[in-house]
């Protein structure tokens, strides 16, 4: 199983511009528990799943608008890319960094 556990530093390529937040990951197995805190708030992930390198999750944001959202990222070594898809919005591109 690849190491997934710890913070990244992400960019979110949202329709109201580049969103910067820290996503948490601690994985227990193939699920996972974490968090995305920024500017708009943190989100607690729900329903998080592992898959060798691949996560996938949802988190209910509640501004600007109630909305899930529904996420996957691939993590390679301290990279990480994944895309949100904010319903009407569709997906946004997701990269981030392991810190430290």
């Amino acid at each position: 199983m690849a190491q997934v556990d710890g913070s990244y530093d992400c960019v979110t390529k949202s329709p109201m511009g580049d969103q910067k937040s820290v996503f948490t990951v601690t994985s227990d197995g193939d699920s996972f528990t974490g968090q995305n805190a920024g500017a708009m708030g943190s989100l607690d992930v729900e329903n998080g799943k592992v898959d060798g390198n691949k996560l996938t999750w949802t988190m209910n944001m509640k501004v600007p608008m109630p909305m899930t959202l529904e996420c996957e990222a691939t993590i390679d070594g301290d990279a990480l890319t994944g895309t949100i898809k904010a319903g009407a919005f569709g997906s946004m591109a997701m990269t981030g960094t392991r810190q430290g």
